[in-house]
C-alpha cells in the first residue's frame, strides 16, 4: 500500500516505481485517504483511527500480507499501520516522513512542529480552509504548471530535479486538480499531525526502513533520525544532496529493501 503525502492522492506514486513494481511482481495500491481527490472527508480523533479503513481495505483486496510505504504525511500512517496490524504488515517503509509533535516522541522544530502552536485554530475553521485550498488550486489550474515551475525554482536542487519531470509535474497536477472544489485532506492532516499520534514509536515490532534527504528544507534529516532512534527495528538510509522529495528517485532501492525485509525471518524476542 502506497500512502501518499500531504498534499497528494493516490496517484502519487512515481512512474520509477510502478516500472520497478512490474520488474520484481510487486502489486502497488494507492491509497486516497478521507477528503482527497473525490473521496468523503471524514476528521478522525487521532491518526491510528484510520488504520480501521486500512484493514477493512486490506480485507476487501484479499491482502493477508502486506507491505506498507508512506511519503511525508503519509509516513505517520505508515508508522500507525506496523503498529496497528503486526501480524499482516510485514516491512514499512518511510520517505522523508513526518516526526510526532506530541508525547514523549516529540520532534523539535521543522513546519510541523510549527503548526503545533496554532493547533486549536485548525479544527473549528477545517472546513473554511479546506473550501479556501480548493478554490486556491481550481484559480491556478489554467496556470499549474508554470505555478509549479515558480515552486521549483524557490526549492532545493533535489526538488528541482523532481519537478523538472514531466511524469512528475503532470502526477502533482492531475492529484491536486481533482478535489472536486475542496481540499480538506491537508487540513485534516495537520489536525492529526499535530495531536497524539494514538501510539509510541516504541511500541513498532516491525521493520521500518526510512529514507531521508540530508538538505530536505520541510522535515529536517533531524526528525528521521530522531523517529529512528526510537523504533526498536529500524534503519535510516540517508540520501545525500537530496531534499524532500528525494525519495522519489529511489523507488527500485526501496524496492529491493522492502521486499528483503518482508523476507527476513523474526527475530525470536528475547526471554
Amino acid at each position: 500500500m502506497w500512502l501518499h503525502g500531504t498534499p497528494g492522492a493516490r496517484r502519487q506514486i512515481p512512474e520509477d516505481a510502478r516500472l520497478a513494481a512490474e520488474e520484481v511482481g510487486v502489486r502497488l495500491v494507492g491509497v486516497d485517504r478521507p477528503g482527497t481527490g473525490l473521496s468523503t472527508s471524514y476528521l478522525y480523533d487521532s491518526l491510528l483511527d484510520h488504520m480501521a479503513d486500512l484493514r477493512i481495505l486490506a480485507d476487501e483486496l484479499g491482502f493477508e500480507e502486506l507491505a506498507v510505504i508512506g511519503l511525508s504525511g503519509g509516513g505517520p500512517y505508515a508508522l500507525a499501520a506496523g503498529y496497528a496490524m503486526p501480524d499482516r504488515v510485514k516491512a514499512v517503509g518511510v520517505l522523508g516522513g513526518v516526526a510526532p509533535t506530541r508525547g514523549d516522541d516529540a520532534a523539535p522544530g521543522g513546519l510541523v512542529g510549527l503548526a503545533t502552536k496554532f493547533a486549536p485554530v485548525f479544527p473549528p475553521f477545517r472546513v473554511p480552509l479546506g473550501l479556501l485550498l480548493g478554490a486556491v488550486v481550481i484559480a491556478l489550474r489554467p496556470v499549474g504548471s508554470q505555478a509549479l515551475e515558480l515552486y521549483a525554482r524557490i526549492s532545493p536542487p533535489g526538488d528541482r530535479e523532481v519537478f523538472a519531470r514531466e511524469e512528475i509535474k503532470a502526477m502533482f497536477l492531475d492529484d491536486l486538480s481533482d478535489t472536486g472544489g475542496r481540499l480538506r485532506a491537508p487540513v485534516d492532516d495537520i489536525i492529526l499531525f499535530t495531536r497524539h499520534w494514538g501510539f509510541s514509536l516504541g511500541d513498532i515490532r516491525v521493520p521500518v526502513k526510512w529514507w531521508h534527504g540530508d538538505a530536505d528544507h520541510i522535515v529536517p534529516l533531524a526528525h528521521g533520525r530522531h523517529c529512528v532512534d526510537r523504533i526498536p527495528d529500524a534503519e535510516l538510509f540517508i540520501r545525500p544532496g537530496e531534499s524532500h522529495l528525494g525519495g522519489f528517485g529511489a523507488a527500485e532501492e526501496v524496492l529491493e529493501t522492502m521486499l528483503a525485509a518482508w523476507d527476513r525471518k523474526p527475530v525470536k524476542e528475547a526471554l
